[in-house]
């Protein structure tokens, strides 16, 4: 299964921020166990680009082989081409930028560019995006998701930023092909304090949701 077809089925994208390998190995299993598929390390912009390439590379080579490891927050061609080298398989940014999207095509990655107006939405699916991310999509409502989805139904679109447990039945019933997660799997003081079994619940409790 490719890593298009992996987030389209397994739905959930567990977004990864400003976590070391040593955490993000351990916290990424225990959400493996808890079903997700797809794991998205972001790129921090003030810390250097390796940062971000050798957390994808190591993730990629303790996870197993039926996931999807991407990287986001992609701002340039740059963070493109050094993500696809550590091994990523889909780009994601907050932003819509045609030539982040056509360079990641050009790579035969997928590409999930940000976008909140119809306007930027249309933009990014012409310029190759595969799934539309809207950002930020819990504090914009899922109203708002329904009613952009209506006119853009032939756009494959993902919810992402304050998706809960709470709300993400409402943005799949408005459409959306996945969701972007981030401290609700990648759980701060789980981590901390090394309760992996909480982690696994966490990501559990968000399929439970979706039912």
């Amino acid at each position: 299964m490719d890593a298009l077809e992996l987030i389209k089925k397994s739905k959930l994208i567990a977004i990864a921020r400003g976590i070391g390998a040593d955490d993000l190995i351990p916290a990424s299993l225990a959400l493996y166990e808890g079903g997700v598929r797809a794991f998205e390390v972001t790129f921090e912009q003030d810390k250097p680009i390796e940062t971000t390439v050798n957390c994808i590379s190591k993730l990629i080579g303790a996870l197993p082989s039926d996931t999807a490891v991407g990287a986001g927050t992609v701002m340039d061609t740059e963070q493109v081409r050094a993500a696809y080298k550590a091994g990523a398989s889909f780009i994601i940014s907050p932003n819509t930028d045609k030539a982040v999207i056509e360079e990641a095509k050009e790579l035969r990655l997928v590409s999930i560019p940000g976008a909140m107006t119809p306007t930027e939405i249309s933009a990014a699916y012409s310029f190759g995006a595969d799934i539309v991310k809207v950002f930020p999509a819990g504090i914009l409502g899922a109203e708002y998701f329904k009613a952009v989805r209506a006119p853009l139904s032939h756009i494959p679109m993902a919810a992402v930023a304050a998706v809960t447990t709470e709300n993400i039945r409402a943005f799949a019933d408005a459409g959306a092909a996945a969701f972007g997660i981030s401290s609700s799997l990648y759980i701060k003081d789980a981590i901390e304090s090394k309760d992996m079994e909480r982690i696994k619940n966490a990501a559990a409790e968000f399929y439970l949701a979706l039912e």
